[in-house]
């Protein structure tokens, strides 16, 4: 009698196992199959315009709609090249970019190593300053900025107010963005300190330690950080319109702005230099996807 309640009991336990292996495998399935469907839903948009830059015009309006072009049109994006000059506004949007997204990662760390590792007076009080800032809408600032930019000629000499691309760079090295500190504080806080104590041990001095322990090991939120902030000012489009005047200094949002002004008609064209301007942020995401997933999940649940 008490081998056969034996017995029964254990395979109720291998049929319950079996039972939450059953069911956790159709909650994944569900899962992953909601996830495909969602992101075959916000690939439509993209997928839409990468076709239509492959098609004739009237293939682009045509009823009922077609998806796939008939005879993909490769001159499409030759065209749109020439009609602007995309090459210097290319120029301009990487000088823009690489310069403010490097200023961002350098002076960014440092104050973010200064708020996760060093002790200072007020520096709690600080980092709650910081964090409310991020509370505090762009448009608040815009004027006030603007103005303070039209002054800094006359004040200092130097020919670096509106109308350069100054405006756009300089703020970058002075912190940058404090969602981005805010991640790489995260980031700092969540390796040992162990290494730190280490580090000094040997005769690290503060910047040492920052440059020879934290960094190295910082690779994920540091590029995490560096594509979200050359995503941000790539497609960044209000800036440059406060700030450039010339067509010289024109980036390639404000070229597809003037873009869509003058060719907007022709759609096809118009698609496939959208496509050209995406291309660069599509090809670094996707180098940097490991990186960025690792960097956004260790900076979000330490510290």
């Amino acid at each position: 009698m008490a081998t056969e309640t034996k017995n029964l009991a254990t395979v109720a336990r291998v049929s319950f196992r079996e039972s939450a292996h059953v069911r956790r495998a159709l909650l994944q399935t569900a899962a992953y199959t909601a996830l495909i469907g969602l992101g075959i839903v916000f690939l439509i948009p993209f997928l839409w315009a990468l076709t239509s830059s492959l098609k004739k015009l009237d293939g682009v309006y045509a009823y009922p709609p077609t998806f796939l072009p008939k005879a993909p049109q490769w001159q499409n994006y030759v065209i749109a090249m020439s009609e602007l000059p995309f090459g210097r506004f290319l120029v301009n949007s990487l000088i823009i970019t690489l310069s403010t997204t490097l200023g961002q990662l350098v002076s960014g760390s440092l104050v973010a190593y200064s708020f996760a590792r060093l002790r200072w007076p007020g520096r709690d009080v600080m980092f709650l300053v910081l964090l409310s800032t991020m509370m505090l809408p762009a448009q608040v600032t815009m004027i006030p900025t603007f103005v303070m930019w039209t002054h800094i000629p006359r004040l200092t000499g130097l020919q670096i107010g509106v109308g350069t691309m100054w405006p756009l760079i300089i703020p970058g090295f002075f912190g940058g963005s404090a969602v981005y500190i805010f991640l790489m504080r995260q980031f700092f806080k969540g390796i040992p300190i162990e290494l730190e104590e280490a580090a000094r041990l040997d005769g690290c001095s503060s910047l040492g330690v920052f440059a020879r322990v934290l960094l190295p090991l910082s690779k994920p939120v540091l590029a995490t950080v560096g594509v979200l902030a050359f995503i941000g000012h790539w497609h960044d489009f209000m800036g440059p319109l406060i700030y450039l005047e010339s067509v010289e200094t024109y980036t390639l949002q404000l070229g597809l702005r003037m873009f869509q002004t003058f060719e907007g008609s022709f759609m096809h064209y118009l698609m496939a230099a959208s496509m050209i301007v995406l291309a660069p942020v599509l090809v670094l995401f996707f180098l940097a996807q490991k990186y960025f997933v690792q960097g956004i999940q260790l900076s979000g649940i330490k510290g």
